[in-house]
């Protein structure tokens, strides 16, 4: 990049922070707001760290899971700043219908189709659409493995909750601990998977995405379920992950636009920053977009974002750039994907106790003596703010899972799996999904 250029570019970027009224303070994990503009210049780049930045073309998402967690978040809110100056990406990918591929998991069998053709297919599946649907959009290709083990857990989660089998651990839970996942809710017996991360094959589509058209998209093909399966709006609960988050916010309002009617609930999963969209466009996903609407954020300061998009929002260990848990931030940001999963299996509803606060320092000290939440499927519907919790560093994560069980947890896994064998003609596809 020439100097000219490089002298104009952080010119722009200076506008563009010094205009943001968020201000975040990573060394306590708090926050004044949610919005990922909140660095002075001279905190954020110098002119030779923005000539040594690799171009999008340049970077790929195995890159990004080989790099330590803080080098590439660091580099993705470079990334995020540039394109809010206005430098080179705009939001010009949408995949067509026919490229995403769909995967429907109803009363005990899978059909797999695309956006195009998902309806008629669920339509010819019987009893689809008998209980509450699960329409799950993914975020990222499951080339990469920490994307492909996340969304099975999700999967192989929700079946396990629909064919009544308690997890390993369920059993260790007693009294106050153990829940009659009996009595809870049931998740449903159709469960939707749009695969948009499938076609999300470099960062630079992932930037450039068109969230509004990218909903929009989906938002008809909801109404047309509807209409066509007989599935109204109050048993549709739309789970997106990372920009699937996004897109599904963009579906909703599409989906009242067209109908008058709101989805019974969306769930966010670590929703991402939005890099690329039309400054005079409000796009993406808000609390409005739904009856419920329920985020829980895993990489606030990497792939995700720090704003407050729903009634409820879930920072476990605050915001940050990612958990202990996690290496890298793909990883980090698919622990929102197994947290809520995990949340999914029978007996573990209420696995994830939070409680409101401003920041982990104060949720620590206890000063918080707010409201209280569970993250997760059974996250209350009466409430909203922003939530903390502390996790585990290895699955079971939540808290509520008695800690003296965890080792007890993985050494019963061929328990588990045996069990799993009944439904084993469902899970072999699971190579594809």
């Amino acid at each position: 990049m020439n100097p000219l250029g490089v002298l104009c570019l952080v010119a722009c970027l200076a506008g563009v922070v010094l205009a943001s009224p968020t201000q975040y303070h990573s060394n306590s994990n708090s926050y004044k707001s949610y919005n990922s503009n909140s660095l002075n210049p001279s905190q954020w780049m110098k002119a030779i760290e923005l000539e040594h930045t690799p171009s999008m073309d340049e970077v790929t998402f195995e890159q990004l899971e080989k790099m330590p967690l803080e080098q590439g978040a660091e580099l993705m809110r470079k990334y995020y700043h540039l394109t809010q100056a206005g430098h080179g990406v705009a939001p010009e990918y949408v995949p067509s219908p026919s490229q995403i591929p769909v995967h429907i998991y109803s009363n005990g069998r899978k059909e797999t189709t695309d956006l195009s053709r998902y309806v008629q297919t669920a339509k010819n599946m019987p009893k689809f659409g008998d209980d509450e649907v699960t329409i799950f959009i993914t975020g990222l290709p499951q080339s990469l493995e920490s994307v492909k083990e996340a969304n099975k857990d999700f999967i192989e989660a929700y079946l396990e909750r629909v064919s009544q089998q308690p997890h390993a651990y369920a059993q260790w839970n007693a009294g106050e601990e153990r829940r009659n996942w009996e009595d809870q809710k049931q998740l449903g017996r159709s469960l939707i998977v749009i695969d948009l991360g499938n076609t999300i094959t470099d960062v630079k589509r992932y930037a450039s995405l068109d969230v509004e058209r990218c909903g929009e998209m989906f938002g008809k093909t909801f109404v047309e379920l509807s209409e066509e399966c007989d599935v109204p709006a109050e048993i549709i609960h739309v789970v997106g992950q990372g920009v699937g988050a996004n897109v599904a916010g963009v579906a909703g309002q599409k989906y009242y636009d067209e109908t008058s009617e709101k989805f019974h609930r969306i769930t966010a999963l670590d929703p991402a920053v939005q890099m690329a969209k039309d400054s005079h466009i409000l796009t993406g996903l808000a609390r409005s977009d739904a009856e419920f609407v329920d985020a829980i954020h895993t990489s606030a300061l990497g792939l995700g974002t720090t704003r407050r998009v729903g009634d409820l929002d879930f920072f476990p260990e605050g915001p940050s750039a990612g958990s202990r848990n996690a290496d890298n931030v793909v990883e980090a940001s698919m622990l929102a994907t197994h947290y809520y999963a995990e949340s999914v299996r029978p007996g573990n509803e209420h696995n994830f106790p939070a409680r409101e606060a401003n920041s982990m320092a104060e949720y620590k000290n206890k000063e918080s003596y707010g409201k209280r939440a569970y993250m997760g499927i059974a996250a209350d519907r009466d409430l909203s703010g922003d939530f903390m919790l502390e996790v585990n560093p290895q699955s079971p994560y939540g808290k509520r899972t008695p800690a003296h069980n965890i080792n007890a947890y993985h050494s019963n896994a061929k328990y588990y799996q045996s069990g799993q064998n009944q439904q084993k003609h469902l899970f072999a596809p699971l190579a594809v999904y």
